[in-house]
C-alpha cells in the first residue's frame, strides 16, 4: 500500500533503495544480533553503511524516539490512572523503555538510513542485469 515511500521501508524494516531485501540481519528482538545491519541488500546489492561511522547519526533519531516515548507514557498514565505520581511515571517509563528498546534501536538506524538512501524501483532490475553476461545466462 505504501510501497515507494520511506514509511514502507521503515515499517517493514526493508532496504530503503529497493524495498525488497532485509535491512537487518535478524528480527530486532533477537538479542544476539539486535540492531545489526546487513552489509548490503541481498536483492539490489546496495551498501547500507555509506561511510565509516555512518550510523552514529542515528543517535539523534534515537533521542527523538525516546522523547516521543516519554510523552506517550505520560499521556497514557494520565488517561489510565486516577492519580499520577512521579514514581509511577518513572516506573512506567522504565518498563516501556526496557520492552521497546530493541525496536527503538532498530528504528533509529533504519530511519537514519532512509534519510540518505533514496527509493529506486529499478534497482533490482539493474542488479539482475549486471549479474548476466553477454550470452544472457547468470553467472
Amino acid at each position: 500500500m505504501f510501497k515507494g515511500t520511506k514509511l514502507y521501508s521503515i515499517l517493514n524494516l526493508k532496504c530503503p533503495q529497493c524495498q525488497e531485501g532485509k535491512f537487518f540481519v535478524s528480527h530486532p528482538y533477537t538479542l544476539s544480533t539486535m540492531g545489526k545491519v546487513n552489509k548490503q541488500c541481498p536483492k539490489c546489492n546496495k551498501r547500507f553503511e555509506l561511510e565509516t561511522g555512518f550510523y552514529q547519526g542515528s543517535y539523534y533519531v534515537s533521542y527523538g524516539l525516546g522523547v516521543t516515548l516519554f510523552v506517550v507514557v505520560v499521556i497514557l498514565n494520565y488517561i489510565i490512572r486516577e492519580t499520577v505520581t512521579p514514581t509511577s511515571l518513572m516506573v512506567s517509563f522504565v518498563i516501556a523503555l526496557i520492552l521497546l528498546l530493541p525496536i527503538m534501536y532498530s528504528l533509529s538506524k533504519i530511519i537514519w538510513a532512509t534519510m540518505f538512501i533514496k527509493y529506486n524501483k529499478e534497482a533490482i532490475n539493474k542488479y539482475q542485469i549486471s549479474l548476466q553476461d553477454d550470452s544472457g545466462t547468470k553467472k
